[in-house]
């Protein structure tokens, strides 16, 4: 399921640069730049530098444990992690529907998560950069920047946010690591009151969600130049789509088009992804590196999200959504990293038409809430959930075993998928406003914007694939290195000298 390059031999006559840590992300990262000696870039890579081995430690629990540990991936996509591996084991344990107000709380509880993370992301950490601009003052450069200059967009920020959050609070039990979802169903349903409360500000949240669209096409509008050509590369796309290609965030199949837009894959079942994706490493990352086995490492890297998913699918099913979509389709395929702003507020958009239908539904105030177990055990209870979580699509993968353990775990996250398409972001800014330039604060801050637009999350794209090297020293009280021993990442201890 993997494949390994060697590192490359260091560069002669090289300086090296270093963006450490990466800010307004989720997570720790870092960037290196190596210059010659006359400022061209050589090199530039975005480095994953915090391990987290949830695959490995989620084996041996309790399978019913699982939709309510993989949330401690992150705090800011939680509502993801609960759901994806709440419809993994539904397949796993053979349960092939779950009742209606299972379905419709779930999808709640997911657009919701969809509206907050993207409010979260647009207003909080990214529009410093696109009101203020990218070398602006960094003291202003953050969202008190924003909340003293543009009071009223900080505003709406925060209350979209905030809306989002309700609606996870009341889907979930919290907002953050809810416990709502669970193998087969949920676990609650909404009140009259509750729903009350939510449908009372829908006609607000909708304006808001589409002045937002229009606040980020103005944007555009006002530097075509640079929202066009800032770290523009052509690359593949994949997301799931309903069959027929209607856009849908929850469930769907797996279709992947090309940089041309043509469709490479459509209609693949999500329990067959294996044959779709493989995995690589380097020596300088924890993040795995993604990519279509039948194009191969270097032709097969595709990018994920928003703005793939705006542009893989044939039409979003919700009236205001698709016309800002046709509107921001209105020069064909769109490859600028930029866009990703665009296709995030248009799902916004989206996402809280969605909730408005949803709001509707009387199953949210009662029926069935969980499927039962089928009569006759699966012979192989092995399951597979995607959903496309805000940063783009989201693979859990379990096998169960006779008791009732997780035996097996593999977590193919949104920014794991988008991470070599980050690194050509990185390259090619780099290039393009760093060769022969002096480095400032504001020079480094380009290639910062590059990666905030992915909206990564980090933490969760952290993985082990095979052995992690890791080194374990003693110390003593007065701080002297008593002992230390090291494993090598292919498996090998050596005793460090002290």
């Amino acid at each position: 399921m993997s494949t390994t390059t060697t590192p490359e031999a260091p560069l002669p006559s090289t300086r090296r640069v270093v963006i450490d840590p990466v800010s307004r992300v989720e997570g720790h990262g870092k960037v290196t730049l190596l210059l010659d000696e006359h400022n061209r870039v050589q090199q530039a890579r975005l480095h994953i530098v915090e391990f987290r081995g949830f695959e490995s430690f989620i084996v041996g629990r309790p399978y019913w444990e699982v939709p309510v540990m993989v949330q401690r991936l992150c705090g800011i996509c939680p509502v993801s992690h609960h759901l994806a591996a709440s419809k993994a084991l539904d397949t796993a344990l053979g349960i092939a529907s779950i009742p209606r107000t299972a379905e419709v709380m779930r999808r709640l509880m997911h657009y919701g998560q969809i509206m907050q993370s993207h409010a979260l992301h647009f207003f909080h950490l990214s529009s410093p950069d696109l009101l203020f601009g990218f070398d602006s003052e960094v003291t202003q450069r953050n969202i008190v920047g924003v909340a003293a200059a543009h009071p009223d967009i900080a505003r709406q920020g925060v209350l979209l946010r905030k809306f989002g959050q309700e609606v996870i609070r009341l889907t979930a039990g919290k907002r953050v690591h809810g416990t709502g979802s669970v193998p087969g169903g949920v676990n609650r349903h909404l009140t009259s009151a509750e729903r009350a409360e939510l449908a009372a500000q829908v006609p607000q949240m909708l304006t808001w969600c589409e002045q937002a669209v229009d606040l980020v096409a103005a944007l555009h509008a006002q530097n075509p130049a640079l929202y066009d050509h800032f770290g523009s590369f052509r690359s593949n796309w994949m997301s799931i789509v309903r069959p027929g290609g209607d856009m849908d965030l929850y469930e769907g199949e797996l279709r992947v088009r090309d940089a041309d837009g043509r469709i490479l894959q459509d209609g693949t079942n999500v329990q067959d992804y294996l044959g779709l994706i493989e995995e690589a490493t380097e020596p300088w990352s924890y993040m795995k590196f993604p990519y279509l086995r039948a194009l191969g490492r270097d032709a097969g890297w595709y990018r994920v999200g928003p703005l793939a998913r705006v542009q893989n699918c044939e039409r979003i099913p919700s009236p205001r959504a698709e016309a800002q979509r046709q509107r921001f389709l209105a020069h064909g395929p769109v490859h600028a990293t930029l866009a990703y702003h665009w296709a995030r507020m248009v799902e916004m958009l989206h996402a809280m038409e969605v909730i408005a239908e949803l709001l509707q539904d009387d199953a949210l105030l009662g029926g069935e809430l969980t499927a039962p177990l089928p009569l006759q055990r699966p012979a192989r209870r092995e399951g597979v959930g995607v959903i496309e979580a805000p940063r783009g699509t989201l693979f859990h993968h379990y096998v169960i075993g006779d008791d009732d353990l997780v035996s097996w775990c593999n977590l193919i996250v949104s920014t794991t998928h988008n991470n070599q398409a980050m690194n050509e972001a990185v390259r090619s800014v780099a290039r393009e406003y760093f060769d022969g330039r002096a480095v400032t604060e504001g020079l480094l801050n380009h290639i910062e914007v590059a990666i905030r637009a992915y909206d990564p999350c980090l933490s969760c794209a952290t993985h082990a694939l095979g052995s992690m090297p890791l080194e374990v020293n003693l110390v003593a009280t007065d701080g002297q290195v008593q002992d230390a021993v090291l494993r090598h990442g292919d498996g090998r201890f050596e005793r460090v000298p002290t």
